[in-house]
């Protein structure tokens, strides 16, 4: 397969762009390939269930039948009103013994479809004469090393069986190649470090994990109009940035194609199309 068909490209407006001029319908309109009936009566669990793109993704799956496992570190009025089949709260990612309690409280037995969605997006714009490195190493525990600790828990618990699948939920922002086009004066040194960390230990935990039958997805679910990137509400529009309810979709149409041949790869959940590390 040539590079073209296969990988997404970097420009977010060229982007958008080519899927308007090319009137895209996978890219501009996912319900024109959605088809959640796959996740119905999966037991899924979703981290960071309780806003954003992680709520989103929580209430699409119980709309289409999942039994959805929310964990987070503190519930919401709007996780509260969804009612999910199981709630475990109290798991702050960056925490060894919380995390280890994960699996005593899920009491519905295994997991089909483990979502690890929790992040962290420091704010302020870095540049070299306003680095901050307590939250640079933040950013890398909660978004590398937070889905392993789950994933871990879980996995060690016997709660993530052979059949079952982890999606990783990255971003683009973790692919070396691509700064040179997204960012082509640096800056946001903890963000991209932490999800290039993300994905490296990603395709660790897709290897190791071969032999066992578990499938691990890894996912840039798209630019989704949240909390997380009000800090780009200004260029929402151009770049094609989506409500997250059709970002949860997105993400649920590209879970249903994590498969033990598909494990590994880096995945534009706006297209369906790889990006490069």
């Amino acid at each position: 397969m040539a590079d073209a068909e296969r990988y997404t490209i970097p420009d977010q407006p060229a982007r958008f762009a080519r899927a308007q001029a090319e009137k895209n319908e996978r890219y501009l309109n996912i319900e024109s390939v959605y088809d959640p009936s796959f996740i119905k009566g999966k037991r899924v669990a979703v981290t960071g269930a309780n806003r954003g793109i992680g709520y989103a993704i929580s209430k699409e799956l119980k709309e289409v039948g999942a039994e959805v496992i929310a964990i987070c570190r503190s519930s919401s009025p709007e996780l509260e009103k969804l009612e999910p089949a199981e709630t475990v709260l109290g798991i702050d990612v960056t925490d060894d013994k919380a995390c280890e309690t994960i699996a005593g409280k899920i009491t519905g037995g295994p997991i089909d479809i483990l979502i690890n969605n929790a992040g962290y997006f420091y704010e302020p714009v870095e540049k070299i004469d306003s680095l901050n490195f307590a939250e640079e190493l933040k950013m890398i525990d909660i978004c590398a090393l937070g889905p392993l600790r789950v994933s871990a828990a879980l996995y060690n618990a016997g709660l993530l069986p052979s059949g079952s699948s982890i999606a990783m939920i990255t971003s683009q922002g973790g692919s070396i190649s691509w700064r040179t086009t997204q960012n082509p004066t640096g800056g946001d040194y903890g963000h991209h470090m932490s999800k290039a960390a993300a994905n490296m230990m990603s395709v660790l935990l897709s290897q190791e994990f071969k032999d066992k039958g578990i499938a691990v997805g890894i996912l840039h679910p798209g630019f989704n109009k949240t909390e997380m990137t009000a800090k780009y509400a200004k260029i929402w529009e151009i770049e094609g940035a989506v409500d997250s309810s059709v970002g949860a979709k997105r993400v649920i149409h590209e879970i249903g194609k994590i498969s033990m041949d598909t494990t590994g790869k880096f995945i534009n959940c706006e297209d369906g199309l790889e990006i490069p590390w």
